[in-house]
């Protein structure tokens, strides 16, 4: 590690690291530098500036693909700004330093009575990026983005200037960068609305479903009364059987159901545990996965899972802890290393097309069936509910979202890239859309067809006026969003 020189009485913490995206598909070297105040952000945009460099803005590093990769030499780390400023217990806003992670956040506000409105499946991504990239939950059919929790924010811009956003002030930035995975500046504060919980339990059900349409059918039935939705789905069967998963539906206790609530709504209570039968550590799980890491061992998982999800199925509903319920990624540390860990052999992709309602089912089937054909299955899909949100580059449509885990074999990357070019193109004529967090394969010309017009040319505008330098570059911005913009 290394100090750089600052003016004041602290000095700037630096390194030289190979960063990559959470999938482990896509990364380079660069030097990390990592900020603990508005100042020393200031300072990082000036010493980029003075190095004839680019740099690229990181939260916890929790993207699949290269939203947070750097494109040239250097990276602006946010983790280190991680203070929770404030929290109103009457109203439930929370005021927030960019690096506080989901995890830190549920953890402060829990024992108070609140939970986050909108969470990813992981607890570790920091609210800054989270914010960049918008992201959405297993209720976004009910609350929307995290986007829609947000009443205001501070956003550094590259030239030093500090400015405030919310819906009313400087509103076209507030849209614009919620969503806009730091292309236009760095957030330096956040204040987020989060919600009152009576319970540190939710109550969840398990439905089997034995295709899409049945999947689809039930979510429709029931997102008016569910507080969450979420689908696991099956992608190896085809024929009837296409799209066959299971429903987890969940929904918050209502005030006097918990007859311990001052022991459920503790940290404790949430934890996660660190063993499998309190015997076998689940840290070392991923190492008996990467087994099973092929075409046969993940139909006999996904089988044996759809077994279980059907019993699961003919049960009765249980209570479940927020942090299990909602943190399904988390239950296997480092379970992505099952797909390989070593640079030649190592990583996931995933896909996840937004397909508007009417068309949804017909797409999503048919992106499984192109999937079956060129023996590219993915290990994992997860279906979801959605609605639209007022941010220019959003993903969000009035429909469903099919996010599909595949393996980067080195000797068929090739053929998957090209698998999902056309996929693309078969979700764009639908009038679909991406999700940029999740994304490493749709390019600019893609990007310019399926996000609005006026959007994009508005989106261009702020770009030049908020960083005329083109300071701000990642890998994303180069490969979905330069071409356009610069146009």
């Amino acid at each position: 590690m290394e100090i750089l020189s600052l003016r004041g009485p602290r000095a700037l913490e630096s390194s030289f690291e190979y960063i990559e995206g959470w999938g482990m598909a896509v990364g380079r070297h660069a030097r990390v530098l990592r900020p603990r105040s508005v100042e020393e952000i200031v300072q990082c945009f000036a010493l980029a500036r003075a190095a004839g460099s680019t740099l690229t803005l990181r939260g916890g590093g929790n993207s699949y693909g290269d939203a947070s990769c750097p494109a040239r030499d250097m990276v602006l780390d946010i983790s280190r700004m991680d203070r929770v400023l404030g929290f109103d217990a009457l109203t439930g806003i929370a005021t927030l330093e960019p690096g506080v992670t989901i995890e830190k956040l549920w953890k402060t506000i829990l024992p108070l009575g609140f939970w986050p409105r909108v969470v990813s499946g992981t607890m570790f991504p920091t609210v800054a990026g989270a914010l960049a990239a918008n992201i959405h939950g297993k209720n976004n059919f009910a609350v929307g983005t995290i986007g829609d929790a947000c009443l205001e924010f501070d956003l550094v811009l590259p030239s030093g200037e500090l400015r405030t956003c919310n819906r009313e002030q400087n509103a076209d930035l507030f849209h614009a960068a919620i969503g806009g995975f730091g292309m236009l500046g760095c957030f330096s504060r956040i204040v987020l609305k989060t919600k009152r919980v009576h319970s540190g339990n939710a109550r969840v059900r398990g439905v089997s479903a034995r295709d899409l349409r049945e999947m689809m059918a039930y979510f429709e039935a029931h997102k008016a009364t569910s507080d969450y939705l979420v689908g696991w789905v099956d992608c190896f069967p085809g024929g009837d059987a296409s799209g066959r998963g299971l429903i987890h539906d969940a929904s918050n206790l209502h005030e006097g159901e918990d007859p311990a609530p001052e022991r459920s709504l503790t940290v404790a209570h949430q934890e996660l545990p660190a063993n499998i039968l309190g015997l076998f550590p689940k840290s070392q799980v991923w190492r008996i996965l990467k087994h099973f890491n092929h075409d046969l061992g993940m139909r006999s998982i996904n089988a044996a899972k759809y077994i279980a999800g059907r019993l699961e199925g003919m049960g009765e509903p249980y209570l479940q802890s927020h942090a299990g319920f909602s943190f399904l990624l988390d239950y296997v540390p480092n379970w992505k290393w099952a797909y390989g860990r070593a640079r030649a052999e190592r990583g996931l992709i995933q896909y996840q097309p937004f397909v508007p309602h009417a068309v949804a089912h017909d797409v999503h089937s048919e992106i499984l069936a192109r999937c079956r054909r060129a023996e590219q299955v993915p290990y994992l899909g997860v279906f979801k509910r959605h609605r639209p949100d007022p941010f220019w580059l959003t993903h969000a449509v009035d429909g469903w979202s099919l996010a599909l885990d595949f393996k980067v074999d080195p000797a068929r990357r090739a053929a998957l890239w090209r698998l999902c070019d056309e996929l693309t193109e078969l979700v764009i004529s639908a009038g679909g859309r991406f999700y940029f967090a999740k994304d490493l394969v749709v390019a600019a010309e893609d990007t310019a067809r399926f996000l609005p017009q006026d959007r994009l040319e508005a989106f261009a505008r702020l770009k030049r006026a908020c960083d005329p330098e083109t300071l701000i570059e990642g890998q994303l911005y180069r490969r979905a969003f330069r071409d356009w913009i610069a146009a």
